[in-house]
């Protein structure tokens, strides 16, 4: 933090000095004073409210006319929040026609400075935005009650359009490639003043066009916000409130959808820098089909006809299990041996004994088994929690894709090429291999998993340190093999 800058925790109130700047404010909390980030607090909707509601009842009334004084107070809190959202709903369509009528608008008019892709990369899908939106804030008048707004049952319609704002997560994950094509285009004049003629000729507030291109992704943030604080001001008899909670709860599983995309997009970086890591690699990228890695250790794969037993390192992805063979020197090396299909196998569970098919003893030992080929995998692991650890992950991946088709997800053409490339680049810069492969791939000591910490975020290999080996400095003392 700089000197002038205010500190403060989640839950203070903050008394605003000055706000004639539109990102940072200059406040006063306790003692200090300075400036913070506007966005990083919310408008109190009641600046009269009371700290809690104790302070709704009288202590001279009776309990009649207490209750009631602290019934008429709850509805106009509830009031105020539902002209809160109506008036910070009519401001937002304002703000995305402004975007799509004074610069989208104005850009098609110029094909020899913007190509529709580039169009595209700069506004994403925020004219699709603006036709939800639309919609929506006209259901919203609709459910409005002029004459008594703490009726209005506004939780109806979140639950109606709930399916419609999944169309942010798209926008989001854009919105950095927005900011990149925004900053080269800030470095050449002509667009400089293009975009600045747009503003002024649509009267908009003096922002450029990247802040006003924030705005979606902030909004959706705010929604479950408001939402909290209108079920806070709905008795429980309200006719709105079972609505009210369920579009709640309906907005927080939109704004942590969106999070988990934005979150496994940032992935496909850290995934594109393995496979360029990875020696003798063969076939398509790993990003064509996969986007998440889900579990990763070493395993000993049985092999036919001779029962032939390989050390390997798995790597489980969703739709795919890559595996490959460690350096017999550098065992930070490793080298492609090959992959499996998940999509069309089965997982069975083996007991410790021996295998009818290979006629071997096995033990924690588990098949991936294809009905239509009959495609067969024998995979056993050093101990019993270690093959749960790998039959949780199994089962782990296939609802991760369950969920990717249920919700839609998927990495597009330009995100696995600039993904891909970005990784070449960093190849070239002429870093080891070993120092250049991303840090969740690291090797680390690692005896357990807690089971309170999700899986997909512990993605470090398990391979117990070894003792200095004497091998090279015996061997060294021998003629034929010095350099």
């Amino acid at each position: 933090m700089d000197d002038q800058e205010l500190g403060f925790k989640a839950g203070d109130v903050i008394e605003v000095m000055d706000a004639t700047n539109r990102e940072w404010w200059w406040g006063r909390v306790a003692d200090g004073e300075g400036w913070f980030p506007a966005s990083f607090v919310r408008l109190r909707v009641n600046q009269d409210e009371p700290a809690d509601d104790e302070a709704l009842r009288t202590g001279d009334g009776g309990a009649a006319d207490g209750g009631a004084e602290a019934q008429s107070s709850k509805d106009q809190m509830r009031t105020n929040v539902i002209n809160e959202i109506l008036s910070t709903e009519r401001d937002y369509i304002k703000h995305l026609r402004d975007i799509c009528e004074g610069y989208i608008r104005q850009c098609r008019k110029r094909a020899d400075m913007f190509s529709e892709e580039q169009l595209r990369t700069i506004f994403g899908n925020i004219e699709d935005i603006y036709r939800c939106q639309k919609a929506f804030v006209k259901a919203l008048e609709q459910r409005f009650n002029r004459e008594r707004p703490h009726l209005s049952e506004l939780g109806a319609c979140f639950l109606e359009h709930q399916a419609d704002f999944q169309i942010y997560s798209e926008y989001c994950n854009n919105h950095p490639n927005a900011c990149v094509e925004l900053s080269r285009l800030a470095k050449l004049s002509k667009y400089v003043y293009f975009f600045e003629a747009c503003r002024l000729l649509q009267k908009m507030i003096d922002i450029s066009l990247d802040g006003f291109l924030l705005t979606p992704v902030q909004k959706i943030c705010k929604y479950p916000l408001q939402l909290a604080e209108l079920l806070k001001y709905t008795h429980p008899q309200h006719r709105d409130f079972k609505d009210v909670e369920a579009a709640l709860h309906a907005m927080k599983n939109v704004a942590q959808l969106i999070n988990e995309r934005k979150r496994r997009l940032e992935n496909i970086d850290k995934i594109a820098q393995w496979q360029s890591s990875i020696e003798d690699w063969e076939g398509e990228d790993l990003l064509v089909r996969s986007s998440e890695l889900i579990y990763s250790g070493e395993l000993t794969r049985v092999t036919q006809p001779q029962a032939k037993s390989q050390q390997r390192m798995f790597f489980l992805f969703d739709h795919q299990l890559i595996y490959c063979k460690k350096d017999l020197l550098r065992r930070d090396v490793l080298y492609y041996k090959g992959r499996v299909d998940m999509d069309r196998l089965e997982v069975v569970d083996l007991e410790d004994g021996k295998d009818r098919d290979l006629h071997v003893s096995v033990k924690n030992a588990f098949r991936l088994l294809c009905g239509t080929t009959g495609e067969s995998h024998l995979l056993c692991a050093r101990k019993p929690e270690q093959k749960q650890r790998w039959l949780k992950a199994f089962a782990r991946e296939r609802e991760q894709v369950r969920l990717d088709q249920e919700t839609g997800f998927s990495i597009t053409e330009l995100q696995r090429k600039q993904a891909m490339l970005n990784a070449s680049k960093q190849q070239a810069t002429g870093k080891p291999k070993a120092l250049s492969r991303p840090y969740y791939l690291a090797r680390q000591k690692h005896p357990a998993l807690p089971a309170s910490l999700p899986q997909q975020q512990v993605l470090v290999l398990a391979e117990p340190k070894r003792k200095p080996s004497t091998f090279w400095h015996s061997i060294s003392r021998l003629t034929p093999f010095r350099k």
